[in-house]
């Protein structure tokens, strides 16, 4: 007989490697959503604790106490506090950072007084070691009243052991201490009484927050008002006891320290990770090499790809020439080879540069390099109305505005954090690569500067700041405009130097990609099809004034039939539905250097910006008869009416600027909505991105024209 499915809450400090052992515990039987209510994400999945006995993990925001201020942090204490009516969980892991043992204890002996059954999981003690921090565990576990188990879970050490603990602790064998951490009856003794009358069950502790924050917990009718009244005629003062809670707590740990922890003189040992700092961190040399590593990252890009990306579009371009040899002339072989196959082609060939660029940047999170970045930037973000964890959210946006922005809710100034929303879509997500590598392949030559530099990568690179750069200036205008007052802390961690999990690097790589595939996949297939049939068919008596036409041209003696056929494919599509809507904006596009073909793709992309190759390739393989012609080369011979190129240096560094700077991203409005429970924001949004990209492209085309 089953066993009733438990529910075991997963907390910590951030960096304590609490997500490690979420991985570990759950595997592939994971699901992601939003906690009921509020925009934070909720990680929650199975994992069998013995035959029998399955537990489900609720991965909790990282917290450093019981006391909350950002959002995420409020969802956390709440679950814990036993007032959310969604996540009820019957025993807490804690996991806590050997190698800062010190801060840890503090919020497990927060939960340990809440009276809950506690497992502690102590992880990193091979750094704790490095450190020259040895810890008796038997005498932590003595000390703490609760279970204590060692564990790696980046090398699944010690994960049996803390399963077993969990089965017994849920069989009862290990129950909460008898006695609490401190004597948290001696803060506000009958204040505490008086609650604990109202809720008898509650701990002593639990009822020092019941008098903190019970206007946040939403309880029965009636229930605040009493506590109110206990507050008021006990005179409670919340801040005095925090005060008072927190110097015991720590006087107690320091104990702890003394009996089951030998450290050795800290001053004698510096470890490896203060003397890469010392560099990476240093105030001149720190922004040299991060420059240098933004640029070799985008140089990756081109390096990388490039065999990969040359192979796939000469697959392609033999498979619609293979199958245009021999399948019928008839409607239907023209949407598989001009409809499915030019679509699936522009999905498909840059999966490679997406790969690689996720890849690079998990690497870069991995090694703890990305949390440098954070402290590194924060000087210059404060500058512009931004702090240093809107930097993390900003290189996020590198990847996908949509989770970048869903980011934001660790920042907890509102201002800084609606400042961070605002801006944060102007950093070249992924979405954006495609369109910049087949523009910049198309007027940018393959020139090498020193035998290695690549001028495409450097375009590139400097498309990538140019966002950057614009997203600061914009975040400094609205710093001016949008008036709210709070005050804001900058608190980060540095995580330790690590060697990359290149397992890891390998399984992101490869979800990032089947994400792209699929969901941005889907999307493209749909507007590649739709376009098909736009820009094969139009309105039925222009058509066929078109095909009497060419017709009659044709039977002439002296006919030539493949330019003939060519005009003729020209023709029909600027008439089709496709080349009508196209020629209706043409004279907006104009002055930026764009023909009416580059129009529709403007509007597609609007879905998502992907979707600018998949438009070209539609649009270009249904008027070119030529199969084996890759889109690039079409797109090359393109030309205008009076028979000038459509790409051109000043044309195609026009619309690499405006893809830089315009909001075209249904998803990204979306979501900014969500996130500021308003429509004004993402208007804001979508009007200033619209009116700087047209500015700032219309400004490069007559400057390189």
């Amino acid at each position: 007989m089953l066993k009733p499915l438990l529910n075991i809450a997963l907390v910590g400090n951030p960096n304590s490697g609490k997500t490690s052992l979420f991985n570990a515990l759950t595997g592939l039987n994971q699901k992601v959503g939003n906690f009921p209510g509020v925009t934070v994400d909720k990680k929650t999945g199975s994992c069998l604790l013995e035959p029998g006995l399955t537990a489900n993990i609720i991965d909790l925001p990282g917290t450093y106490s019981l006391y909350p201020r950002r959002a995420d942090e409020w969802v956390s204490y709440k679950v814990l506090m036993n007032v959310d009516v969604h996540v009820q969980p019957q025993m807490v892991v804690l996991v806590a950072d050997a190698s800062n043992l010190k801060r840890n204890l503090l919020f497990c002996s927060q939960i340990i007084d809440l009276r809950v059954p506690v497992v502690v999981a102590l992880t990193m003690l091979d750094l704790a070691k490095k450190k020259g921090i040895d810890i008796d565990l038997t005498e932590l576990e003595r000390e703490l009243g609760v279970p204590v188990v060692s564990i790696n879970p980046r090398k699944n050490k010690g994960l049996p052991q803390l399963k077993k603990i969990l089965a017994q602790t849920a069989q009862r064998q290990y129950k909460p201490p008898i006695r609490d951490f401190i004597g948290v009856h001696n803060l506000a003794e009958t204040p505490i009484k008086a609650v604990q009358d109202i809720y008898p069950n509650l701990s002593d502790y639990g009822a020092v927050h019941y008098l903190t924050n019970h206007e946040h917990f939403n309880l029965e009718a009636g229930k605040n008002e009493q506590i109110e009244a206990i507050e008021t005629s006990t005179k409670f003062n919340a801040t005095k006891v925090q005060a008072e809670e927190i110097m015991q707590r720590y006087t107690r740990i320091k104990q702890i320290m003394q009996l089951s922890v030998v450290e050795e003189d800290l001053l004698q040992k510096k470890m490896f990770t203060e003397k890469l700092d010392n560099i990476l961190l240093h105030r001149t040399w720190g922004y040299v090499i991060l420059l240098t590593v933004l640029f070799l990252l985008f140089q990756s890009i081109f390096w990388l790809a490039q065999y990969p990306m040359d192979f796939i579009e000469w697959s392609f371009a033999k498979s619609s020439s293979l199958l245009g040899s021999f399948l019928p002339s008839a409607w239907w072989s023209d949407l598989l080879i001009n409809g499915v196959l030019a679509g699936l082609s522009g999905i498909l060939v840059f999966v490679p540069q997406i790969m690689i660029l996720f890849g690079l940047i998990t690497i870069l999170e991995d090694t703890g390099y990305m949390a440098r970045i954070s402290f590194l930037s924060d000087k210059l973000m404060r500058k512009v109305g931004l702090n240093g964890k809107s930097v993390m959210p900003m290189i996020s946006g590198f990847a996908c505005a949509v989770p970048a922005i869903m980011s934001a809710r660790n920042i907890e100034n509102r201002k800084e954090r609606l400042l961070t929303i605002l801006v944060t879509p102007l950093m070249s997500c992924s979405a954006r690569l495609p369109v910049y590598t087949i523009l910049i392949s198309l007027v940018i030559p393959e020139k090498l500067f020193l035998g290695f530099l690549s001028l495409q990568g450097i375009v590139m690179m400097c498309l990538y700041l140019l966002g950057t750069v614009l997203a600061l200036v914009a975040s400094y205008v609205f710093k001016l405009i949008i008036k709210i007052s709070e005050r804001s802390f900058f608190i980060l961690e540095l995580p330790t130097y690590r060697a990359p999990r290149w397992k890891n690097v390998g399984i992101t790589m490869v979800e990032k990609a089947k994400i792209f595939v699929v969901d941005a996949g889907k999307v493209i297939m749909v507007i590649s099809l739709l376009l098909w049939f736009l820009s094969s068919y139009g309105p039925g008596e222009r058509m066929e004034k078109i095909t009497f036409r060419y017709e009659q041209l044709k039977k002439q003696p002296a006919a030539n039939m493949l330019e003939l056929d060519r005009e003729y494919r020209s023709e029909k599509l600027q008439n089709s539905y496709a080349g009508i809507l196209g020629s209706a904006i043409e004279p907006v596009i104009t002055p930026l250097g764009y023909d009416w073909k580059i129009g529709i793709a403007l509007i597609t992309s609007f879905a998502a910006r992907e979707v600018f190759v998949g438009t070209m390739a539609t649009l270009y393989s249904v008027e070119e008869n030529n199969d084996e012609t890759s889109l690039r080369q079409k797109m090359s011979a393109a030309t205008r009416a009076d028979g000038s190129k459509v790409y051109t240096l000043a044309s195609g560094l026009s619309l690499m600027v405006f893809y830089v700077l315009a909001m075209q991203c249904m998803s990204t409005l979306a979501v900014v909505k969500r996130e500021t429970r308003t429509w004004k924001w993402p208007i804001v949004q979508l009007v200033y991105m619209t009116v700087l990209a047209y500015v700032f492209s219309l400004l490069v085309y007559q400057l390189f024209k």
